[in-house]
């Protein structure tokens, strides 16, 4: 099926399964990745946000933390548009902003559900045919706040966390298969979830975005599309050395 593709653009040719493809960030890297080339299945429990206006692009909806559903998308998938070549592992949910000894059973395992427990099962159900064709690349989304420490919402932060090093773990189980498995870690982007963190922040939105950004070197919040661009590139054959790594884009918030 892949030989049908056109050659052009830095994923041509590509299959590609994006999660949490109808949010902002997904959606941005839905479309750059059709835009160069590939073939993208969205797999979100939302319906998209837009009309992606072509039959390469598809959408599944699903609850990504339901293992019998992940499987059997990943099967429809790869019936419809082939074994992926890409995984990108955007879905995500923040959380309500509460310190550990206020959070719940319940909000503890929405968050690890979403965060940790769909990006492996996700894993889990791809990575059989990339062992079998002795090749793909695996983005793992993991945040700024998968690196430092912060109280606003520490499941999330803890979340993050684990993406980060279950990333770090797959890079070197799946590398002498040819399997490369990177994070990308975004800074404050201008998305709804941002909004709504600041919105429900007791600081105000006004101020929580002031220091939010204020002491980044790149003083503002970045651009879906900013993102977008680093999934390219580790879905790309131009990162074909470069796996367990940290992208991290965030305006240097973590510079300091």
């Amino acid at each position: 099926m892949h030989a049908d593709r056109p050659r052009t653009g830095r994923v041509a040719g590509k299959v590609a399964i994006v999660t949490g493809g109808s949010g902002d960030l997904g959606a941005a890297v839905v479309r750059m990745l059709h835009a160069h080339g590939a073939t993208v299945a969205n797999l979100d429990r939302a319906a998209p946000a837009e009309n992606w206006g072509t039959d390469a692009v598809a959408d599944w909806t699903l609850d990504i933390t339901d293992a019998a559903q992940v499987a059997s998308t990943v099967r429809q998938v790869t019936e419809r548009f082939g074994a992926p070549d890409v995984l990108v592992n955007a879905a995500g949910i923040l959380g309500r902003p509460a310190p550990s000894h206020e959070s719940t059973e319940d909000e503890f395992d929405a968050v690890f559900g979403v965060n940790v427990k769909g990006t492996w099962l996700t894993t889990k159900y791809v990575v059989p045919s990339m062992i079998e064709r002795g090749g793909g690349s695996i983005v793992n989304f993991s945040s700024i706040h998968g690196l430092t420490g912060g109280g606003n919402v520490p499941l999330y932060h803890a979340s993050k966390g684990a993406v980060r090093l279950l990333t770090k773990a797959d890079a070197v189980v799946y590398g002498p298969h040819g399997i490369r498995v990177n994070s990308v870690h975004p800074g404050s982007m201008a998305t709804r979830m941002s909004r709504s963190s600041a919105e429900r922040s007791p600081l105000g939105a006004e101020e929580y975005y002031r220091q939010l950004v204020s002491g980044n070197p790149i003083a503002r919040q970045g651009a879906p599309e900013e993102i977008a661009y680093a999934v390219l590139y580790l879905a790309s054959d131009e990162s074909s050395f470069t796996t367990g790594t940290e992208l991290v884009v965030d305006g240097g918030y973590t510079a300091h």
